[in-house]
């Protein structure tokens, strides 16, 4: 048995694996030279992993590029088609499950709308599965080469004893009435795919720091700007999570002491008044029989058509998101603060003025002056993206571990 904290050849060769793909993935393709140069491993070992790599079907060359004097130089990047992930966003009026390669190119896509029985347990888990089954189906993946399904819920969740492929997974969400809620063993029953559950804002954060508007940053904060309201928090690279996980729940900090009641039961949330659904709500004009992303468009036009209420409305709520983001810069000190979601999407362009001048206001000068705000760059559905590298995450870090795939 090996000592305790001493690393077996095994674990060296697992961790040289992570590393180079993680470099071929971020900033390939490259050649074996530049692995070498910025994995910091020797040229042996690089030769030897990579050509692991190859025989695994993980890494595959990919064309060439002349070097100084000397043979042209082989270059090498990860196998897009080797393996798939699942990605699903269970929303508030929707649940959507999405197919990618290991690129995270979008081969299908399934959305389930929520019928009256709005979050019933028993529904969602039923839309979840049927849109694992659909997008399969559709594409002819084989399931034995899908790495997991990860999964962005409303709430906190509890990720249960690690190695248990998602089994114990817990859920409690106020807003949508979840209480201790066994997702994982309410899924399990239905796939035996690995699961990856995690709160929507957090997944969201992970895609835009990977993909988007957050790349480059080590000190972030990632809104998510929907029916609710919630923030992923990046410190120094990595999601701040908190004693139980339930770090990031912005919506529920107080902006009115006793005011407007929100949907966790509270009083006077952020959520309670910039959330989409108490916007169209406290507008009270939406067109009868309208959705709630319906509303918030109608909303954001009778406002640019000079309607002077909805006008109101918008900026009051550019006031609300700027004086809560002026919070996160005082707590965080963020170098970059991303608004992302739909909502945010939507209403970003009109009320992004608004919402710096606010945080420049109530903010400290100093950190304010350090941190830029702006808008997320991969669209509505970035939950699901940021839901599919959850699995894709567990990839890299193991190494390409391939337990459930076929040979190549």
């Amino acid at each position: 048995m090996a000592e305790r904290g001493k690393q077996t050849v095994r674990d060296l060769r697992r961790g040289s694996r992570s590393t180079l793909l993680h470099r071929l993935y971020f900033e390939g393709p490259l050649s074996r030279q530049e692995l070498g140069r910025i994995s910091g491993l020797s040229a042996g070992s690089v030769s030897n992993v990579v050509g692991e790599l190859i025989a695994d079907g993980l890494v595959e060359e990919c064309g060439s590029v002349d070097s100084d004097g000397g043979r042209p130089r082989i270059l090498l990047q990860v196998t897009p088609d080797r393996a798939h992930l699942i990605g699903v966003d269970v929303g508030e009026t929707q649940v959507r499950v999405a197919l990618f390669d290991l690129a995270l190119t979008e081969l299908a896509a399934s959305d389930h709308p929520l019928s009256d029985h709005g979050h019933d347990v028993d529904h969602v888990v039923e839309l979840m599965l049927t849109g694992i089954t659909d997008v399969l189906d559709r594409t002819g993946v084989d399931r034995a080469t899908v790495l997991g399904v990860g999964i962005g819920v409303p709430g906190i969740v509890e990720q249960g004893e690690p190695g248990s492929d998602g089994y114990g997974v817990v859920v409690h969400s106020q807003t949508v009435g979840w209480d201790a809620v066994p997702l994982g063993r309410l899924l399990r029953a239905g796939t035996d795919l690995p699961l990856y559950v995690d709160n929507g804002a957090k997944t969201l954060g992970q895609a835009e720091m990977w993909f988007g508007a957050g790349q480059g940053a080590r000190h972030a904060v990632v809104a998510l700007f929907g029916s609710g309201v919630g923030a992923c928090v990046i410190a120094d690279g990595s999601r701040f999570r908190g004693a139980t996980s339930s770090a990031g729940e912005w919506g529920h900090t107080k902006v009115h002491v006793g005011g407007r009641r929100c949907r966790c039961g509270s009083k006077g949330c952020l959520e309670a008044y910039v959330g989409a659904e108490a916007l169209v709500e406290r507008w009270g004009a939406a067109p009868p029989g309208s959705s709630e992303k319906e509303g918030l468009a109608a909303l954001l036009t009778a406002a640019e058509d000079g309607d002077p209420d909805a006008s109101a409305l918008l900026v009051e709520a550019a006031e609300y998101l700027g004086a809560a983001i002026a919070d996160l810069v005082n707590l965080f000190n963020p170098e970059r603060i991303v608004i992302g979601g739909w909502a945010g999407l939507l209403l970003g362009p009109r009320l992004l003025p608004g919402i710096e001048a606010a945080a420049t206001e109530y903010a400290l000068r100093f950190p304010r002056a350090q941190t830029t705000i702006t808008l997320g760059r991969l669209g509505p559905d970035a939950v699901t993206v940021g839901a599919a590298t959850l699995p894709l995450t567990h990839f890299l870090t193991s190494g390409g571990e391939l337990r459930r795939l076929a040979p190549a």
